[in-house]
Order: C-alpha cells, then structure tokens, then sequence
C-alpha cells in the first residue's frame, strides 16, 4: 500500500512538472537591467516597453525590469546581456565605444544640428541598421534609442561666453576616449569620474565643470554646487536598449516584430516625457536652487572641434555612419 501510494504521488508530480513545463513554454519570460532609479523618465518608458510588449504578445512575453543597478553597474549589465544572462539591458551610447567605435560617433561635438533633427535622424531605419548591428559579433544588438537630453556646460563659478573661457577649465567627462578628446578640443582640461563622485568634486574644487543635461542639477543636487548653466548644446548621446542576439534570434518573426514595434512605440511616448522632466528641472533649479541660465553664441565652441569631426569623418570605423548623418543634416 505503500508503494502503492508513493507511486501516486510521483505520477501527480510528475505530471505536475509537464503541466508547468507546457505553462512556461507558452509564456516566455525576459529580464531587464538598467541604471535609472525608478522616478527616472527613461526607466518610465522601459515600462511602457514592458506593457506594450504585453499587450501584443497577449501576455506570452514578459519582462521583468530591475532599475537603479540592482544587478550591477551599467558595464556588468552589458557583460551580462552578452552571455545571455539577462536579455535586455539599457546602456548609453557611450558605454559601448569599446564594442563597437561607431557608437564614438555619438559623443562627437555637435553631431546634429539641433534636437528635433537628432530625433528624427535617430529613427531612420538606415541609421539604425549602421549602429545597432555593429555588435552582433559581440553578443548583443541594438533594439531602439532613448533620448537621454542635450549635453551642456555647467561651472561652479565660472562664467563662459566663449571657447576661450574654456581654457584650464577642470571638466568632469565619461570615461569615454571621446568624452576626452572633446573637452580637449574645447580647450578644457578633461577628467574623467564615475557620475556618482562629481557633486563631492565640485564642491570640494577638485572639478570647475562637468557636462550634462539639467536633470543632473536637480536629481544629483549638482545645482547646489554649480550656479551657473550654459546651452553649450555640444553633444545629444542617446541611450540604447540593446539585446542578447541570441535571444533576439531564438524568437520567431511574429514576436521579433512585436519587440521592435513595443521598442519604437516606447520611444515615440518617451520624447514628450523626457521634454517635461527637462521643464521641470530647470524650474527647480533655478527657483529653488538659485541656478543661473546661460544662453551663449556657439560659433566659438563649434570652430573650436572642426579638427575633431575632421577625424571622425576620415576613420573608417566611423566613416559610414557620420556620412549619413551629415547627410541627413545637409537635408533638413
């Protein structure tokens, strides 16, 4: 009777296990890790990535989102998405120089002319297949961008009208060789730091300016130690939502299509967020944070790294792609 009953109850496991086996095979579950805490606009618009995806898979894709470096720094979280450890990850533009020196491109000096060309550039298929299928011998491709803002200087209390005012100035920059180059070109005096150490360098004099976007004086408090911010407009990097290619290429056409079309859609809803978020950063900042805004005359600053593009324009690895996107420029 024992026996008996022992043999019952390894059958109803046994079946048990097929039951949740067939479940699984029907509902494909994905991972996603990023950087951005969880008020961030980008990782708001990874959630819409997540519902939409949802929504046309009729809930058989799921995606399972781990923000604010919950599974490591942006560098791990692209190692993991190689070995297929996670599927997705969010990374900036920068931070794939190393995979793929195309992406340099992107941190190039007034690349684009103007935000909205950048947009608009940024979604034309050809110039996506130029960058996002660079890495496929890396592991990974790249599925849609999110507008990450437009770069500009801010100081502690230095005021810049000009190039000139540029010279000697110590500028926190990405570890990215061409983070390096540009404020070279600028005529400044580049370090690069992890984003987290920059307040405490201002504050302390160790950096007279850093460069980002205005949600940096508002999320990170950098406007409590740098009162001065000017529309340098010198560089727009996008982030990139990159897959495992493996994954990408284990699915079948239907659901390829569905994360594209979930990517781009997630896209288009996050330009008008992002918009928004940027409002309200300079209103803070400037009310509440006695923030000074700076419009200033470009000519200078862009004269100043003609012989950088000069550079790119001539690298083969860069070639391809920044003669689209000039074109694209000679276009507008």
């Amino acid at each position: 009777m024992r026996i008996f009953l022992l043999g019952v109850v390894s059958v109803l496991t046994l079946l048990t296990g097929c039951a949740q086996s067939s479940e699984s095979s029907e509902t494909e579950e994905f991972t996603l890790a990023h950087n951005m805490p969880a008020d961030h606009p980008i990782h708001e618009s990874l959630v819409d990535f997540q519902r939409i995806l949802e929504e046309k898979s009729n809930g058989n894709m799921k995606l399972r989102i781990y923000g604010n470096e919950q599974l490591g720094s942006e560098r791990e979280a692209i190692e993991m998405t190689q070995t297929n450890a996670i599927q997705f990850t969010k990374v900036s533009a920068s931070a794939l120089e190393g995979f793929s020196e195309s992406y340099s491109l992107f941190s190039m000096p007034y690349l684009f002319d103007s935000q909205e060309q950048y947009r608009e550039t940024m979604k034309m298929p050809e110039i996506q297949d130029a960058f996002y299928n660079k890495t496929a011998d890396n592991g990974f491709i790249g599925i849609t961008y999110y507008d990450a803002g437009v770069r500009n200087m801010y100081t502690n209390d230095r005021i810049l009208e000009s190039n000139d005012d540029m010279h000697g100035l110590r500028t926190r920059v990405q570890p990215s060789q061409t983070s390096v180059q540009m404020i070279e070109a600028l005529g400044g005096t580049p370090t690069p730091m992890g984003f987290g150490e920059v307040y405490t360098a201002l504050q302390s004099g160790m950096l007279d300016a850093a460069e980002n976007n205005e949600s940096a004086l508002t999320d990170n408090n950098h406007g409590e130690v740098a009162k001065h911010y000017f529309y340098t407009e010198h560089a727009m990097v996008p982030d990139i939502l990159i897959m495992n290619v493996d994954a990408f290429n284990d699915l079948s056409e239907q659901q390829q299509e569905w994360v594209q079309e979930a990517a781009a859609e997630s896209t288009e809803l996050h330009e008008p967020r992002w918009d928004e978020s940027m409002e309200e950063a300079r209103e803070i900042a400037e009310e509440e944070m006695g923030v000074t805004f700076h419009d200033v005359d470009k000519s200078s600053f862009m004269e100043a790294v003609e012989p950088l593009q000069e550079t790119f324009q001539q690298n083969e690895a860069t070639k391809e792609q920044y003669d689209l996107i000039m074109g694209e420029n000679d276009n507008e």
